[in-house]
């Protein structure tokens, strides 16, 4: 046995006791020795392999499983760019808190600065967004087994806390096994297939509670984050009678808690100033929320107190007064009073904004993008895992639709990045049973056609990508440059139509597309069905601007 194979076999055996159940790998030289040992783990039943050929789609890949499996994901790739187009997906990761897992072969230390091919530096390649692990090269010598199985164990404690970890592993020639000597040591792991070294799971420490006033006329939003940490914030404000405002990824752990999710409260803030008897005394703010600037606003006006899940706390306007770590009904005693006017209030207003939301889409012509994403929402089997893309899909959903807390719901909001969204949502049908669903744009599937790219040897996901298709980009419409007076130079610079045949695409990878023109279509296209697939929905682009400026007055009418 050659150095490179054993120590590959090792770092596999141990990322199995370690519980890495998923693992991406593309092809290439430098990583050989570690695709060897992947294949084998994986014919005995020992982890399920997935194998792309893009690394960037395959870093979102592993994203997506370690999102969807609850568990950090490992994605294995060979020297150089390779390495480089995983770091999209690392950002991710670390701005959303999720332990992902990348394995980089490197080569050996003599080759660097020499002019070698598919070389680079890229020890630390990720900076602070991922724990750098560097492993020594393999040697033909004794006392290496354990350094291996230690560093493996080091790296999965730290994606265990929710950090992007990055493994890098020097390998020298010769890459696939040899018959060589007998290893000088055994390179057994711990009896009964234990780690070689456990560590504690992260405790809360006492300080990080509640420990000040909370008003009775309190407002809770919630973002992307824990969901334990969303539940139990969520049971105080069911007790207090605070209203919710939710945005779709942290829906399900808001309502799970209890707590009154309203369904049009992005709307509800944005329509301008509040009444008297909405106007909060202070909003929590439960994670990370990210996608309304009425939120945003809310949060400049009062006071603001943090329950943060992230070691950088939400709050970019610098406002917050207290940020803590958590919040459930052992801090009852903090809360002042309970206003038993306050919640019908809000609820009171909802159903006005409600009402007047679902006149305003059903007198439009199907389809805008608001109405596909209340309909897709609307159509889904309960316990389905939806993902949202970036940009207008996931506001659409968190502006119009229902809420549901019988859907799992998954979005990429660390970075908000486009890039990587269709191998995210694969990874998470892939890591999940039942059906699942994505809501995207056109853009969007553009970005990462390669998501779509799965070899005939390989498990397929069970997932239907529903693609809003405006030719362009929409969400552009919707902001500053979007106005009249920018129109000029607008369509090239910004709205960038291109006029690309996403069913010939499809084609293109054997992926099955449907096109629908009406909501019975949609609903028939979303029944429950094995595989991937691709559901196209066209818009026009130009009606979208008017559209928000009237859906924006109606619920100010409204209020008023």
């Amino acid at each position: 046995m050659n150095p490179s194979t054993a120590q590959a076999g090792v770092i596999v055996d141990e990322l199995v006791r370690n519980d890495v159940r998923h693992v991406v790998l593309t092809p290439g030289s430098r990583n050989a020795a570690l695709a060897m040992a992947l294949h084998d783990a994986a014919e005995h039943g020992r982890l399920a392999l997935h194998v792309r050929i893009d690394e960037r789609s395959a870093g979102f890949l592993a994203l997506g499983l370690t999102k969807g499996g609850g568990r950090p994901a490992a994605v294995v790739c060979t020297s150089g760019t390779a390495a480089a187009n995983l770091h999209p997906a690392v950002l991710e990761a670390y701005h959303s808190g999720a332990g992902l897992l990348t394995i980089t072969a490197d080569r050996p230390p003599e080759l660097h600065g020499t002019g070698a091919n598919q070389t680079i530096d890229q020890r630390g390649l990720f900076g602070p967004a991922a724990v750098a692990v560097e492993f020594p090269i393999a040697e033909r010598r004794e006392g290496q087994n354990q350094v291996w199985r230690g560093l493996v164990c080091r790296a999965v404690a730290q994606a265990e806390h929710g950090r992007p970890v990055q493994l890098n592993v020097p390998f020298r020639e010769p890459l696939v096994p040899t018959f060589e000597p007998r290893w000088p040591e055994p390179l057994d792991g711990r009896p009964e297939g234990l780690r070689w070294t456990t560590s504690a799971a992260p405790v809360l420490m006492p300080g990080s509670r509640v420990d000040f006033p909370l008003p009775a006329r309190t407002l809770v939003v919630f973002g992307s984050g824990r969901d334990d940490r969303a539940r139990a914030a969520a049971t105080v404000a069911a007790t207090a009678g605070w209203p919710a405002v939710a945005e779709p990824s942290g829906l399900a752990a808001a309502a799970g808690g209890g707590a009154t999710v309203l369904r049009c409260g992005a709307l509800l803030l944005s329509a301008g100033e509040l009444p008297p008897a909405l106007r909060p005394d202070a909003v929590v703010v439960v994670g990370r929320p990210t996608l309304s600037r009425g939120v945003r606003g809310l949060m400049g006006r009062v006071p603001v107190y943090g329950i943060g899940d992230h070691p950088q706390w939400t709050d970019p306007q610098y406002v917050a007064t207290h940020v803590r770590g958590w919040l459930d009904l052992d801090d009852m005693s903090h809360v002042d009073d309970v206003d038993p006017g306050w919640l019908p209030a809000w609820t009171g207003a909802d159903a006005s904004a409600t009402t007047v939301v679902e006149k305003l889409l059903g007198e439009e012509s199907w389809p805008t993008g608001l109405q596909l994403a209340a309909d897709v929402v609307e159509a889904l089997p309960a316990g389905a895992t939806l993902f949202l893309g970036s940009s207008n899909p996931v506001r659409d959903v968190d502006l119009v639709a229902e809420p549901r807390a019988d859907l799992r719901v998954q979005a990429n909001r660390g970075v908000a990045g486009i890039d990587g969204n269709v191998s995210t949502a694969a990874g998470v049908a892939l890591a999940q049973d039942g059906p699942a669903y994505a809501l995207i744009g056109d853009l969007t599937l553009l970005h990462d056609l390669n998501g779509l790219l799965v070899g005939p040897p390989e498990r397929r996901p069970d997932l239907t990508v529903v693609v809003h298709n405006d030719d362009g980009g929409g969400i552009f419409t919707l902001l500053e440059q979007g106005a009249a007076e920018y129109q000029r130079g607008f369509e090239r610079v910004f709205g960038t139509p291109h006029g690309a045949d996403l069913a010939a695409l499809c084609a293109g990878y054997r992926v099955p597309h449907t096109l629908v023109t009406d909501r019975a279509q949609l609903r028939d296209a979303l029944a429950p069905a094995e595989g991937l697939r691709v559901v196209e929905v066209r818009s026009n682009r130009a009606l979208l601007r008017d559209l928000h400026a009237r859906l924006r007055a109606a619920v100010a009418d409204a209020l008023r």
